[in-house]
């Protein structure tokens, strides 16, 4: 539902307002976080250790890294594997909820690479 904004005559009134998060927030919210796109995108293609993954997301680091993908396994969009090697790791896959994300993700990645350089340096 839409909030629509209309005046009576006198002042602006709001009618449909959100009672709670809007679907766009609520989105946002799942996976807005620095990072969490990124992390699901590298994921989309097949299983990746943490230290792997951690060096293909270049400027975060491993405490960030770790966080997100509590956050991503938490909310159901990853899942955590424990390897027995020695020594012994961890690797992260994307499930199958987390691949409903990945075409509006593909879809920011071809809105953002064709936006001016000037526009993309906003960090």
């Amino acid at each position: 539902m839409d909030a629509h904004l209309k005046t009576d005559g006198r002042r602006r009134v709001v009618s449909d307002a959100c009672a709670g998060p809007c679907p766009i927030e609520r989105g946002m919210r799942i996976l807005g976080g620095k990072w969490t796109g990124s992390i699901l995108w590298h994921l989309k293609d097949r299983p990746v250790r943490f230290n792997d993954l951690a060096r293909m997301l270049g400027g975060a680091s491993k405490k960030m890294v770790a966080e997100r993908l509590r956050q991503l396994e938490e909310r159901g969009l990853v899942s955590r594997t424990v390897l027995q090697t020695a020594p012994v790791s961890v690797e992260y896959e994307i499930t199958e909820f987390g691949r409903t994300a990945l075409s509006f993700l593909d879809a920011l990645r071809i809105w953002s690479e064709s936006l001016p350089r000037d526009r993309m340096d906003l960090a």
